[in-house]
């Protein structure tokens, strides 16, 4: 098989774009047919390939200049309660790490059930945090009783995600999970702790940036049912969004 030639890798672990083959190089020659593929099939998805190893190379900016972000605003002595019902604050939330990644999810208790989208993505976590949490830690925090999401989450069989509810509405109106309508927004944060100090390091922003057509979401989508569906014929679909249950 031939060998691609070497790349030249910034301290950051990020390909130093100078050095990268074209992507179309790189696309025809990883391009293999399948059985019984018209020409037309390989062409195009020869072209599709292309795009994609440039999208992959895109991605790889973008965090390489997300991971070089200057430190943001200092948390403010938030008080939240834990699985135990003790008063913590983010401080507390960071374990031996020095990084926290918190998810706010829409399910305070005027709630009858939580948000089918939140509960998606946190599913699709449950099982990974125990790798995330070599790395840095993981937090979800709701407005409900922490025994309520700790009810919901067993119903769900996750055992592995840590649950925290806010005291008071101050956190999650000031990063962005309660608008002044009352109405809640997920809220996706990550955390640095420093000199101990917490700052905000890195939230999604966005909501408001959909174009045409397209219902908000970020790049990447850190929802694997979307990123799994876009891979088929259909996408994502222009009607159809995840349920808490489904007739069987």
């Amino acid at each position: 098989m031939p060998q691609a030639s070497p790349v030249a890798i910034d301290k950051t672990g990020t390909p130093d774009d100078r050095a990268l083959r074209p992507a179309a190089e790189l696309a025809g020659q990883s391009a293999k047919p399948y059985p019984n593929d018209s020409p037309a099939y390989r062409a195009a998805r020869t072209a599709l390939l292309t795009e994609e190893i440039e999208l992959r190379r895109h991605i790889e900016r973008v965090a390489k200049q997300r991971r070089a972000l200057p430190m943001g605003g200092e948390a403010l002595a938030y008080d939240f309660l834990d699985e135990q019902g003790a008063t913590v604050r983010l401080g507390d939330m960071f374990g031996r790490h020095d990084t926290l990644i918190t998810y706010f999810w829409m399910y305070g208790p005027e709630r009858e059930r939580p948000c089918p989208m939140c509960t998606s993505l946190l599913g699709s976590l449950d099982i990974p945090a125990v790798d995330l949490e070599q790395r840095v830690a993981l937090a979800v925090i709701g407005r409900s009783p922490v025994a309520r999401q700790l009810a919901f989450a067993r119903e769900r069989g996750w055992r592995n995600l840590k649950f925290y509810q806010c005291v008071g509405d101050e956190f999650p109106r000031d990063y962005r999970g309660l608008a002044p309508d009352g109405s809640e927004w997920p809220s996706l944060d990550v955390w640095k702790e420093q000199g101990g100090k917490v700052r905000h390091f890195w939230a999604g922003e966005s909501g408001e940036s959909a174009d045409p057509g397209e219902d908000a979401h970020g790049a990447p989508d850190p929802t694997p049912l979307w990123t799994i569906l876009d891979l088929t014929p259909d996408g994502r679909g222009t009607d159809w969004y995840p349920k808490l249950k489904y007739q069987s």
